[in-house]
């Protein structure tokens, strides 16, 4: 049995609604470097809860559906942007390339 996530639906909204909108390159790159979908020229995260996010990466054209988990179970709202700088910075190291300055 699975323990139910410590995120409400508003709050993975407004997560979401901050990594479109302000990190869209860096969902991409996630998906590319933690995803398993190095050839991904667009992703979008589509969902998370408190054992990892969810993304659809375009490959190819299609959609495809990914799920990065994080490094430990989530407890606090205040752990995800964490989570997600650090998948982003381990993701840049995957690729070989340089995270933005702001990210490291």
């Amino acid at each position: 049995m699975t323990a139910p996530t410590p995120f409400p639906p508003d709050v993975v909204a407004a997560v979401m609604r901050h990594m479109n909108t302000d990190h869209a390159d860096d969902c991409r790159v996630i998906c590319q470097g933690l995803g398993g979908q190095s050839t991904a020229t667009a992703a979008t995260m589509s969902g998370m809860d408190a054992d990892g996010m969810d993304f659809v990466a375009t490959v190819d054209g299609e959609p495809v559906p990914i799920r990065v988990p994080f490094s430990t179970r989530l407890a606090e709202r205040r752990q995800i942007r964490a989570e997600a700088a650090r998948m982003y910075r381990e993701a840049c190291a995957a690729l070989g390339i340089a995270p933005r300055p702001e990210a490291s």
